[in-house]
């Protein structure tokens, strides 16, 4: 019998830790992870950054595994956004491209929505059709794969460009800055895999 090597995985946990009644503790979040099958559990920082060895070979059964497992333990919902680790350095590097393309006075104003889905064409569309106005007042979307990149000149909390608008047009999405995505991948990313 084939021995079945575990695959490696970044999940990125939405919507948590935000209110008095969606808290999920880093420790709580490790413990469900395995409690679902992960190996191998690294957390970073209190936004749901996980790194698991998970049997299966596919995302969505990963992805499966872990909301199970995540609403047995609070009782809640907690959308997952599941990337492999190759697709997380690929992120970062599109993330330099486009910052490089679109140099910004504020650096540090670049967000990365993760998607849960990547988006068909149609709904590609209607959402750079809905963020093209916001060019004028220097708010640029660009999408790469499962991940939309937000580049913001001003403060984020006020912006019009959010992860709401993302998840509008595009489904489910996880937003996280730049520096939490490329010090991910620097940790996590293809080397250490």
């Amino acid at each position: 019998m084939a021995v079945v090597r575990p695959t490696t995985y970044v999940a990125f946990l939405r919507a948590i830790n935000l209110g008095a009644k969606r808290k999920f503790p880093k420790a709580d979040i490790a413990r469900a992870v395995e409690a679902a099958g992960g190996a191998r559990v690294e957390t970073y920082i209190n936004t749901g950054n996980v790194r698991l060895d998970f049997a299966s070979r596919s995302v969505r059964k990963v992805e499966t595994a872990l909301e199970a497992a995540f609403h047995a333990d609070r009782g809640f919902e907690v959308p997952t956004i599941v990337l492999r680790p190759a697709e997380l350095v690929a992120i970062d590097a599109d993330a330099e491209r486009f910052a490089a393309e679109h140099p910004s006075d504020q650096p540090g104003r670049h967000y990365v929505s993760l998607l849960k889905q990547a988006p068909d064409d149609e709904a590609l569309e209607a959402f750079r059709a809905a963020v093209a106005p916001l060019q004028d007042v220097g708010q640029l979307a660009r999408v790469g794969g499962r991940a939309v990149h937000l580049m913001i000149d001003g403060d984020y909390h006020t912006s019009q460009l959010t992860n709401a608008l993302v998840e509008r047009h595009l489904g489910v999405a996880t937003n996280r800055n730049l520096t939490v995505l490329r010090t991910l991948a620097g940790r996590w990313g293809e080397s250490s895999a």
